[in-house]
């Protein structure tokens, strides 16, 4: 079985920072796309950030610039660097990882629980 889990959000005023992290463990051979998606109430769930086995990153252009990704492949970890939050950011972040499980070469998305960010002055 493989688990992720999120770790990193709370409450923080307009221009402050966060560090959101995501680490896996169980039975994983390799890990290929990790990503940060984020549902805000009434929403649909969106892509914000994802970075590659080789370190390659995308990011939703409504935070270039102000967030960062990044992991760390020794610990089967992905992080969420978070500045110059803004009230739109408010929303539970999830994170997903494509991972291979079996030695045969076979990959499953799993998910995050998921962890609140709320930006409020």
């Amino acid at each position: 079985q493989v688990q992720l889990v999120e770790s990193g959000g709370g409450l923080v005023q307009p221009g402050g920072s966060l560090r959101l992290s995501c680490a896996a463990s169980g039975t994983i051979f390799s890990i290929d796309v990790m990503d940060w998606y984020r549902q805000a109430p009434g929403k649909e769930r969106e892509l914000v950030a994802t970075i590659d086995s080789a370190g390659g990153r995308d990011y939703l252009d409504s935070v270039k610039g102000r967030f960062t990704i990044s992991r760390d492949n020794a610990e089967n970890t992905v992080y969420l660097q978070m500045n110059g939050l803004k009230p739109e950011d408010t929303a539970v972040y999830y994170c997903k990882a494509h991972i291979q499980y079996t030695i045969a070469k076979r990959f499953k998305d799993y998910w995050g629980q998921g962890t609140q960010v709320t930006v409020s002055s």
